[in-house]
């Protein structure tokens, strides 16, 4: 028989198709959820926040707010028919403020009126009487007091207090890197609508569906049957929607509920920073021993982070900050802590890289710090206490590194920029410029894959063909700005060996498949990928089955190309093979579903495998700093990333160059900053500075690395991409200290914290100088 041809269909897996609602994007027409038209009688809602960092709630009063123009209703906490409690990982985290306001910007109240105008007038109207309460606003202070949201956590290996006690050379010290606003460009924002009996309807734009279908029940006391929550697309996430939008749906659908008219919530920019979690800022205390060659023999390190006012995500944000705490290096004795710290600022939770930023920001801290006592190349260093191959490969949480690849990651890096030969160039440069510095450093990076928690690893999908050939997609993966969905649709499209074109991705809603894990932790594209080529293959072996008896040949040699069905030199257009099969009663649809292989977690233990693969990578980069002035540019990035067998070379090529960028405003200009009676200062784009055209650094370039497939079975053997480039960023600040380290004592390691605002910069110089005289 002749074989079926060899064309490539088009937009299918590794193909560099543009994102599905790019010309939506770029030309408006894309809508998101504020777009959406409402239904005559919908109602808009406005929030009242906190202005006080702690205080009791003496009383509220709605009176004035009632009896202004428009409104229709007004809560509190007293007036949620359930339970006021949408914690995600422990108990008692309310979604209005119930006796206790234990922050500013701490939802106390709603108001619904026909417009938005009065129900923000309104809100204004509403008195409430407080008394206010000694707040605490800083990790240090949590600290001396004791106050965390959550257990201590740890992981541990070896002997530490020994190890160290016969450690040739030892050293401690400190580190701190900052919070971050996810500043996505659509807001929190959520649309209720009630329907018969007791079903709502919640459009949200959330990372967690799911999540939100549960917060609303629980708040209005209903089953998860009797809410629908659907999302089409949002404007950016970065984690900030995947626990925080629970309490914008909550209330909306609390007045929805209430007023029995649809409501929608959306949150003006000063109020969303306000009332909304961030990056989790982390206090880094280290003691390390090590050999004259600067191998680590003991490491004992603290992470201490503000998680805010209530627990939200923060026990898995820790976890997964110990859990990266290792970076590349192996490390035969170490102990590693944990210490959510509870103060009076917002619920800190989920942000992209989620603790695993943090935790690779304290190691380079402690490697850098070796290599400057040392005097050693950083590179140098590095190499000595990378995990290796068949020898120092097990994680201090029992994982053994089976896919290494960083010393090849860092070689492709070298080689294509020469690193001796810069740093050669930086050194000269130093050595005739004495007000302005450069400084150049490496960073490598391993991240892990999967949701530390082994119950969140499992992903559905539901797949229609219908009789002209094309196909409807739906999965419990959301979009938002990512390129998922049209990623999943390349798989589908591939598995049918259709085109793209034909793969219609519809809205994720918790009505087609239900009990859906967060997009989040890189995930999305490996489970809800393989759930969705599991529903392709069933469909698929039915069809295949149909074709065999219809030209009489075994189901075996049926081979799907090029948009049709062959057997031989016979063959049939998809779509007449897909009406075949309706006429023959066959069924064209499916679910399908996956759990990850592998992985287990013991939390209480700090052992297990919470990673079904790790993903690498490496950047090398260029700064300049003003030592007069404190200004610090980005000259120059290169960046190797590995992406396994790219499902889309073209999207991962734009996640890694955003995650890098978004990476770059952490450690940067990203400042947050609180006043003493801890009221938020950097809450608007004329004071929250995220990186702008002019940061990104003239000289940028992006290598995916190639022929590196995924060694574990992952979706056509790719990796996940949305996380892990954000911790090459950490260059920069590494860069940085090597430019205010030329200034001094080269065995002294600067004292630069994150973000590198100019005063930082300015009083690591005045220091370098200082301990260097």
């Amino acid at each position: 028989m002749t074989a079926a041809p060899a064309h490539r269909i088009k937009g299918g897996v590794q193909s560099p198709v543009r994102h599905e609602s790019a010309i939506g994007h770029v030309t408006g027409s894309a809508l998101y959820l504020d777009d959406v038209p409402t239904v005559p009688g919908t109602l808009e809602a406005a929030l009242v926040l906190s202005p006080h960092a702690h205080a009791r709630i003496a009383s509220v009063d709605f009176a004035r707010a009632l009896a202004a123009p428009g409104v229709r209703a007004a809560i509190a906490a007293g007036d949620i028919p359930g339970r006021n409690d949408i914690a995600p990982i422990l108990k008692g985290e309310p979604a209005l403020a119930d006796g206790v306001a234990e922050y500013v910007g701490h939802p106390v109240a709603a108001i619904a009126a026909d417009t938005l105008d009065q129900a923000r007038a309104a809100a204004k109207r509403v008195e409430i009487a407080y008394e206010v309460l000694p707040p605490v606003l800083t990790i240090e202070e949590a600290l001396e007091r004791g106050l965390l949201v959550a257990p201590e956590q740890k992981i541990e290996r070896g002997d530490v207090g020994p190890a160290l006690d016969a450690a040739p050379l030892r050293l401690a010290g400190e580190a701190r890197c900052g919070g971050q606003d996810h500043f996505y460009l659509e807001g929190q924002i959520a649309l209720a609508v009630p329907g018969e009996e007791r079903d709502m309807q919640v459009f949200s734009s959330t990372q967690h569906p799911t999540e939100v279908q549960h917060g609303v029940a629980h708040l209005l006391g209903l089953p998860f049957n009797a809410v629908t929550v659907d999302v089409r697309r949002m404007g950016g996430a970065f984690g900030g929607k995947e626990s925080q939008a629970t309490i914008i749906a909550g209330i909306a659908a609390l007045l929805a509920w209430k007023t029995r008219r649809p409501v929608k919530l959306r949150l003006a920019r000063d109020d969303d920073m306000q009332a909304t979690g961030k990056r989790h800022p982390f206090l880094i205390r280290y003691e390390v021993g090590f050999d004259p060659e600067g191998r680590i023999q003991a490491l004992d390190m603290l992470y201490a982070a503000n998680a805010g006012n209530v627990a939200d995500l923060s026990p898995a944000v820790i976890a997964r900050a110990l859990c990266h705490a290792d970076n590349c290096y192996f490390l035969p004795n170490v102990r590693l802590r944990g210490l959510a710290c509870k103060t009076n600022t917002v619920s800190n939770t989920a942000f992209r890289g989620f603790g695993g930023p943090q935790g690779m920001f304290g190691i380079e801290a402690v490697i850098d710090a070796v290599a400057r006592h040392l005097r050693l190349p950083l590179e140098t260093v590095r190499q000595r206490n990378f995990y290796g191959i068949g020898r120092n490969d097990t994680t201090p949480y029992g994982m053994k590194v089976e896919d290494n690849i960083i010393e090849r990651v860092m070689a492709e890096l070298d080689g294509a920029v020469d690193l001796a030969r810069w740093r050669s160039e930086i050194d000269a440069f130093n050595r005739a410029n004495p007000v302005v510095k450069k400084g150049l450093a490496t960073m490598p990076v391993k991240f892990g894959i999967s949701f530390n928690l082994t119950t969140l690893n499992q992903a559905g999908a539901l797949v229609h063909v219908y009789t002209d050939g094309s196909v409807h997609l739906n999965h419990g993966g959301t979009e938002m700005g990512q390129g998922l969905f049209v990623k999943i649709a390349q798989v589908v499209a591939e598995a049918f060996q259709i085109d793209v074109e034909h793969v219609r991705v519809s809205a994720t809603s918790t009505g087609k498949v239900p009990n859906t894990s967060a997009t989040a932790a890189s995930s999305g594209t490996d489970m809800n990928g393989m759930a969705a080529l599991d529903a392709a293959g069933r469909i698929k072996a039915r069809m295949a089955e149909v074709a065999a008896a219809h030209f009489g040949v075994p189901a075996g040699e049926i081979v799907f190309a090029d948009n049709r069905v062959f057997a031989g030199n016979k063959s049939l257009a998809f779509a007449e093979l897909a009406e075949m099969c309706w006429r023959r009663r066959v069924s064209l649809s499916s679910t399908g579903y996956y759990r990850t292989p592998k992985i287990h977690w013991d939390g209480q233990a700090g052992k297990g495998r919470p990673f079904y693969y790790f993903v690498y990578g490496a950047a090398a980069c260029e700064v300049a700093i003003d030592t007069l002035t404190g200004e610090m540019r980005t000259l120059r990035a290169e960046l190797v990333q590995d992406c396994g067998r790219s499902i889309n070379p073209a999207i991962d090529l734009g996640q890694t160059e955003g995650a890098f960028v978004q990476g770059l405003g952490w450690l940067t200009t990203e400042e947050l900053w609180w006043d003493r009676a801890g009221r938020l200062g950097t809450h608007g784009p004329s004071t929250y500075k995220i990186p702008g055209s002019r940061d990104v650094p003239p000289v940028f370039n992006v290598r995916l690395l190639p022929d590196a497939p995924n060694r574990e079975d992952t979706v056509f053997r790719s990796k996940a991409i949305g996380e892990p480039p954000l911790m090459l960023a950490i260059a920069v600040w590494l860069a940085a200290r090597d430019a205010v380290a030329s200034l001094g004592d080269h065995r002294l390691a600067p004292k630069l914290d994150a973000p590198m605002t100019p005063e930082r910069i300015l009083a690591a110089v005045d220091d370098m100088k200082a301990r260097s005289a």
